[in-house]
């Protein structure tokens, strides 16, 4: 009968080979959890300044698009986004003869105006029309003396309405009538906001409300 000592229990020596693949094991699990964790990390920053911009309408500071223009006023004066430094400017695109969208934007504007007490004088509403055929230069005049003599129209040739289309990307679409001046518009209807120092910084859509036109604009007065 053996003697039952206790037992050894051998283990294979790891050789330079199996160091080799142990540590490249590791770098691949490493590598894995750095994949997995940047998106991560990126969500979370995205979602941080989400929720840490102040402005109540959409925040499109940067955009690469909706830049300067020169276009002739219902006066017939050249105008450009740099003739309202100092100021908040709402950039709308419609046509006198617009049913609803037109008015009601331009009333929300006077409506914001109001909200802001004293600043209101600097938040000014420059009106684009996409109708030039039928939008003459005292047409727009009387148009806008309906909602703010300081609210300016601007006429565009069709050339001009075009590269407009394009730089601002918005879109018209013209619906034929029962005569050939009888016809509607289509059009985009939100509106471009812009700081005293011209930059393109909010987007607002249609009937986004006074109450958030008035307090973005009075941030961006204050420099934010």
């Amino acid at each position: 009968m053996s003697s039952s000592g206790p037992r050894k229990v051998h283990q294979a020596s790891r050789g330079p080979r199996d160091a080799k693949v142990e540590r490249r094991r590791v770098a691949a699990v490493l590598g894995i959890s750095a994949l997995v964790a940047v998106p991560t990390a990126l969500l979370v920053q995205s979602r941080s300044y989400s929720i840490a911009s102040p402005f109540k309408l959409i925040d499109i500071t940067g955009a690469g698009y909706a830049g300067d223009f020169r276009l002739l006023d219902h006066n017939g004066v050249p105008r450009s986004l740099k003739d309202f430094k100092g100021e908040v400017v709402v950039v709308f695109f419609g046509f006198t003869q617009c049913p609803d969208v037109c008015p009601t934007t331009l009333a929300e504007i006077v409506q914001a105006k109001k909200l802001m007490g004293p600043d209101g004088v600097k938040l000014r509403a420059i009106f684009v029309t996409v109708d030039p055929e039928r939008d003459n230069p005292q047409v727009l005049k009387s148009y806008m003396a309906n909602f703010d003599p300081a609210f300016v129209a601007l006429r565009p040739d069709a050339g001009q309405l075009e590269q407009l289309v394009q730089e601002f990307k918005i879109h018209i679409r013209k619906n034929a009538g029962q005569s050939p001046t009888s016809y509607t518009l289509d059009h985009t209807a939100a509106s471009f906001v812009y700081d005293p120092r011209g930059r393109l910084r909010l987007y607002a859509r249609y009937a986004a409300g006074a109450e958030a036109l008035a307090s973005d604009a009075k941030l961006l007065l204050s420099g934010a």
